[in-house]
C-alpha cells in the first residue's frame, strides 16, 4: 500500500443516524487507524428540503458518544457549491458534461414510450452534442440541468473489497444529471468531487450504492482523478427480514445511549455484524483496531439480534468500574429526579452482575434513593402473619448493631435462631419491604447499602 490511507464517512442529515451507517462509520474508521491514516466526517447535506439542522446535530452526538474521533471535519457540503460549479464548468469545456433542457414532461413522455416498447427507461440523450448532431433548439424559459457524458459502450469493472470484482455494462446506466437548474450539484457527482479533493482512499459504504459506483468510476475517469477502492458492506435485516433503514424499523443511535447500552458494547457488537476475527465475540476498540485490515467482511446480509446486543452489553457492564459505571447509573437516575449519592459506586457493584442496561441497574438503584411500592401479591405471599414477629425483632436488633456487613450478619443469624426459622423465612419478606422484591443479592450486602432509619422505617411498615 502506498500513500496515506484516508477513509470518510458522508451520513445524509435527513434523519438520525442510524445503526448500518454507525456500522459503516465504524469500519471506516477502525481501517483508517488500523493503518495509521486518516478518518474525515463530511455532512452530505445538498437535500435542502429535508436536511436539517437537529440531524446534523444528532449525527455529531453520535459519532461522539460512540468514540469514531475524526481528524478531518465535519465538512459541509453546501458550502463547497462553489466547488463544484467550478468542476462543473471545466467538465462543460472539455465536452464530458453538456446541458439539457427536456421538461419533466417531456422526460414522462420518453420513458411512457420506451415502456410501451418494452425498453429499460433511460435517458435518450437527446441533448448530447456529437458530431454530425442537430441539437434541438434551446426552449425559452427551461432552466436546463447539467447531465454527465456517460461512455456509452464498454464495462465498467472494479475489485470490490467486499464482493470481489464487479462489472457493470455503461449500456445499463444512462447520462445522469450532475447539477440541478438550481445549481446544487447531485449525490453521484459531489461524493467523487469530494473523494477527489479529499484525497479519499478507501470508500466503505452499504451495497445498496453498488449501481452508483459505475457512474462514479466515469466521472472519476473524466475528471482525470485518482479512483479509490470500494467496499460495499452487506445491508443489516431487521426481525422481519427487511432491511433497517431510517424509513423503516431502524433505532437512532443516540436511542441506544438513552436506553442505557455503553459505547463499548455497541461498537463490539456493530463489529460483529458483517465481520469476524475467528470466534472472538467480546474484544476491545484497540484491539478491532490491530485486526481490522478490511478482510473478513462478509458478504451476507446481518440480522439485528437485539438479545444479542443486551448480552453483549451485559459482558460490559459487568467488566466496568463501579467508579466509571456510576456517572452513567446517576444520569439515568437523575432522569427520574433522584440525585444518587456516595453510595452509587457500592450499589453499581453489588447489582451489576443482574442488569444488562444501565436503566436496570438505575431501577435496582432507585430503590435506596426512593420509596418503593411492593406489589400486594408479594407481601401477601411474604409478609405473611407468622413472619411479621420476626421481622420485628430483626428490626429491634439492627437498632443498635455496628452498621456494617459483618454485623448485620451476626444480628440476622441471631434472629434466626432466636425464631427457628431458615434464611428464606425472614430474607424474602425482608427484601420485598426494602427493595420491592423477594430477589436480590445477599441480605447484609444490601442492608448495610442501606442507612440504619431506612432499614428500619421500612421494616417497621410490616
Amino acid at each position: 500500500m502506498t500513500g496515506k490511507v484516508r477513509t470518510r464517512i458522508a451520513p445524509s442529515p435527513t434523519g438520525f443516524l442510524h445503526l448500518g451507517t454507525a456500522r459503516t462509520a465504524l469500519y471506516s474508521w477502525a481501517y483508517a487507524r488500523h493503518h495509521g491514516g486518516e478518518f474525515v466526517l463530511r455532512i452530505e447535506d445538498t437535500d435542502v428540503a429535508r436536511s436539517t439542522q437537529d440531524s446534523t446535530d444528532q449525527i455529531l452526538a453520535s459519532m461522539h458518544w460512540l468514540g469514531l474521533d475524526y481528524d478531518e471535519g465535519p465538512i459541509y457540503q453546501m458550502q463547497r457549491l462553489a466547488r463544484y460549479r467550478e468542476v462543473i464548468a471545466q467538465m462543460l469545456e472539455a465536452g464530458t458534461a453538456y446541458h439539457c433542457y427536456c421538461t419533466p414532461a417531456e422526460l414522462d413522455e420518453m420513458r411512457e414510450a420506451q415502456r410501451a416498447r418494452g425498453e429499460k427507461t433511460l435517458y435518450d440523450r437527446r441533448w448530447r452534442p456529437e458530431p454530425g448532431k442537430v441539437l434541438p433548439p434551446v426552449p425559452e424559459g427551461v432552466p436546463p440541468v447539467v447531465r454527465f457524458c456517460n461512455p456509452p459502450e464498454g464495462d465498467v469493472t472494479w475489485n470490490d473489497l467486499v464482493k470481489g470484482e464487479i462489472t457493470i455494462n455503461n449500456r445499463e446506466i444512462d447520462d445522469l444529471i450532475i447539477l440541478r437548474p438550481d445549481g446544487v450539484p447531485t449525490y453521484n457527482f459531489a461524493v467523487v468531487v469530494d473523494d477527489w479533493d479529499m484525497a479519499i482512499t478507501h470508500v466503505f459504504r452499504g451495497d445498496e450504492h453498488i449501481n452508483n459506483t459505475p457512474w462514479q468510476i466515469n466521472i472519476f475517469r473524466a475528471l482525470g482523478a485518482p479512483l479509490p477502492a470500494f467496499g460495499h458492506v452487506p445491508v443489516i435485516l431487521g426481525d422481519d427480514g427487511q432491511k433497517l433503514s431510517k424509513r423503516r424499523g431502524a433505532v437512532s443511535v443516540t436511542a441506544y445511549e438513552e436506553n442505557g447500552y455503553l459505547p463499548e458494547a455497541m461498537l463490539n457488537y456493530l463489529a460483529r455484524l458483517g465481520w469476524s476475527h475467528g470466534d472472538d465475540e467480546l474484544f476491545t476498540r484497540e484491539q478491532m483496531v490491530s485486526w481490522f485490515d478490511g478482510s473478513h467482511l462478509s458478504k451476507s446480509p446481518a440480522q439485528w439480534d437485539a438479545a444479542k446486543l443486551a448480552w453483549v452489553n451485559a459482558q460490559y457492564i459487568k467488566a466496568k468500574a463501579d467508579a466509571e459505571l456510576a456517572p452513567l447509573v446517576a444520569a439515568q437516575l437523575k432522569k427520574r429526579g433522584i440525585e444518587a449519592d456516595e453510595r452509587l459506586p457500592a450499589i453499581c457493584a453489588l447489582f451489576k452482575d443482574r442488569c444488562e442496561t444501565t436503566v436496570a441497574l438505575a431501577d435496582w438503584a432507585a430503590a435506596f434513593y426512593a420509596d418503593v411500592a411492593p406489589s400486594e401479591a408479594d407481601l401477601a405471599q411474604h409478609v405473611t402473619d407468622a413472619v411479621k414477629p420476626v421481622i420485628a425483632t430483626l428490626a429491634e436488633k439492627l437498632a443498635s448493631v455496628t452498621w456494617e456487613k459483618v454485623s448485620i450478619a451476626a444480628a440476622i443469624k441471631e434472629v434466626l435462631a432466636a425464631h427457628s426459622v431458615k434464611m428464606p423465612v425472614l430474607a424474602m419478606p425482608v427484601r420485598v419491604l426494602l427493595m420491592g422484591t423477594p430477589q436480590t443479592p445477599s441480605l447484609d450486602s444490601v442492608l448495610a447499602i442501606f442507612s440504619r432509619e431506612k432499614v428500619i422505617e421500612r421494616l417497621k411498615r410490616a
